[in-house]
């Protein structure tokens, strides 16, 4: 298995990850907003395209 952040081999005490230092790399992005899991609630659906509809408003 490799990495997913470096592509080196991965250690079994950081796995899926090859060190502590990919590990917080990781964690970082999901913090920061990289990463998002999906939802599937319809309120969060209807928040998300008012955001976008905002968003596009902008920039006319």
């Amino acid at each position: 298995m490799s990495c997913p952040i470096c592509k080196k081999t991965t250690l079994q005490s950081y796995r899926p990850f090859c060190s502590k230092r990919c590990a917080d790399i990781d964690l970082g992005k999901w913090f920061g907003g990289d990463y998002a899991a999906p939802s599937h609630d319809p309120e969060e659906a209807i928040e998300a395209l008012e955001e976008i509809e905002k968003q596009s408003s902008r920039l006319h």
